[in-house]
C-alpha cells in the first residue's frame, strides 16, 4: 500500500493562503461596514443640518418679533412723553382760566354787577340804562367765553389723562409680551445647543470637517453663481469702484479671521469673520437690491445685495433678516441681525464683497 506526503513547507503555504483569504474576506467585511456607517453618518448629519435650519429659523422668527416690540415700545415711549408734555400745558392753562374766572367773579361782585336787576332799578338816568345793559353784556359774554374755554381744557386734559392710561397699558403689554418672546428665544437657543452638539459628535475627523466645509463652500459658490446668472443689472446702480477705503464695516466688531488666511486644509477665507454682540444692526455698506434672503448650510441666515456693475455684498450667520428678495436698501440701512445661525460657536457676522463673482478683500473697500 502506497502513502502520499505533502511536504510540510506545502502544508505551510496553504494554511497561509486560506488566512490570507479569511483576512481579506475580513477586510471586505470591515470596509463595507464602514460604508455603511459613513452613508448612516452622512444621512444623520444631512437630518441635524435641517433641524438646525428649523432651529436657526424659529430664533431669527422671535428676533424679528422682539425688534417689532422693541420699536413699539420706543414709540409707546415717546407718545407718552408727548402727551405729558400736553397735559403739563393743559395744567397750566387750566391755572390761568382759573385765576381768569376768579379775577371776572370778584369784579363783578366788587362793582355789584352780579344782581342785574339791581343794577337796572338803580339806573337814575334812563340815557345810562342802554350803556349799562351794553357793558353788562359785554362782561357777561367774556365770562361765559371763559366758562367755555375752561371746560374744553377740562375735557382735553380728561382726553389726555385717558390717551396716557392707554399707552401706559399697551407699554405693560408690550413689556409682557417681550418677555414671553424673550423666553422663547431661550428656549429655541437651547434646541439649537443639542442640534450642534449632535452635528459634532457626528463628524469627528479632520477630513470629515474639510469635506463638510468643502460641500458648504460649493453650495455658496453655486448659490452665487446661479444670483449672477439670474441678476439683472440696474442702470442706477454704479458698483463700488470707485469707493474703496471709502465704506464703513456692516457691524462694529473685531475681525476674528481676515480674509485669504487659512480656513481649514487648503481652504481660505474668502471674507471676514467679525465678532459682535447677537441682535447689533448689519448695515448695508452700499445702496443696492437684495438678491437673496434665505438660510443656506454652513452660513445659516445669509443676505445678499447686488450693488451694480458686477458687484455684491454678502452678511452670513445672521440672527434674523430684515430685508426680504427684491428689497432696495440704502447706505446705512439695517438689514439684518448679528446672531449664531448655521453651527459657529461665537456670535458674529461673515461678511464678503464679491466682483463678477470673485470674491475681493473687504478691507480695500471698509474703513
Amino acid at each position: 500500500m502506497l502513502c502520499c506526503f505533502l511536504p510540510i513547507s506545502s502544508l505551510a503555504t496553504e494554511q497561509q493562503k486560506q488566512d490570507t483569504r479569511q483576512d481579506l474576506s475580513d477586510v471586505k467585511k470591515q470596509i463595507a461596514s464602514h460604508k455603511d456607517q459613513l452613508q448612516q453618518n452622512n444621512q444623520q448629519v444631512e437630518s441635524i443640518q435641517k433641524q438646525l435650519r428649523k432651529d436657526d429659523l424659529a430664533i431669527a422668527s422671535v428676533a424679528r418679533k422682539v425688534k417689532d416690540t422693541n420699536t413699539q415700545q420706543t414709540q409707546t415711549r415717546a407718545k407718552i412723553a408727548d402727551l405729558r408734555q400736553q397735559q403739563q400745558q393743559l395744567q397750566k392753562q387750566k391755572q390761568q382760566q382759573e385765576g381768569l374766572l376768579a379775577e371776572q367773579i370778584r369784579s363783578a361782585y366788587s362793582s355789584g354787577h352780579h344782581d342785574y336787576l339791581k343794577l337796572l332799578l338803580n339806573q337814575q338816568k334812563p340815557e345810562q340804562v342802554q350803556r349799562t345793559l351794553t357793558y353788562y353784556s359785554y362782561l357777561n359774554d367774556a365770562r361765559m367765553q371763559s366758562i367755555g374755554n375752561f371746560q374744553d381744557i377740562l375735557q382735553q386734559l380728561a382726553d389726555v389723562e385717558q390717551e396716557q392710561q392707554i399707552q401706559a397699558d399697551k407699554l405693560q403689554a408690550l413689556a409682557q409680551e417681550q418677555k414671553q418672546q424673550q423666553q422663547q428665544m431661550l428656549a429655541n437657543q437651547g434646541e439649537r445647543e443639542k442640534t450642534l452638539k449632535s452635528l459634532n459628535s457626528k463628524i469627528l475627523t479632520s477630513k470629515q470637517r474639510l469635506n463638510k466645509l468643502e460641500g458648504e463652500e460649493k453650495s455658496l459658490i453655486q448659490t452665487l453663481a446661479r444670483i449672477q446668472a439670474q441678476l439683472q443689472k440696474q442702470k442706477e446702480l454704479t458698483g463700488l469702484s470707485k469707493l474703496k477705503r471709502k465704506l464703513k464695516w456692516p457691524v462694529r466688531g473685531r475681525i476674528a479671521h481676515s480674509f485669504g488666511t487659512k480656513k481649514q486644509g487648503y481652504l481660505r477665507w474668502k471674507g471676514v469673520m467679525m465678532n459682535a454682540p447677537v441682535g447689533r444692526d448689519i448695515k448695508a455698506i452700499h445702496d443696492g437690491t437684495v438678491l437673496f434672503s434665505d438660510w443656506l448650510k454652513g452660513y445659516g441666515l445669509v443676505i445678499v445685495v447686488d450693488h451694480g456693475d458686477g458687484y455684491m455684498s454678502l452678511y452670513g450667520h445672521n440672527q434674523a433678516l430684515l430685508k426680504n428678495v427684491g428689497d432696495r436698501v440704502e447706505i446705512g440701512e439695517p438689514i439684518a441681525l448679528v446672531g449664531q445661525s448655521g453651527g459657529v460657536s461665537q456670535s458674529g457676522v461673515y461678511f464678503e464683497i464679491r466682483h463678477k463673482g470673485k470674491p475681493v478683500n473687504p478691507k480695500l473697500w471698509c474703513r
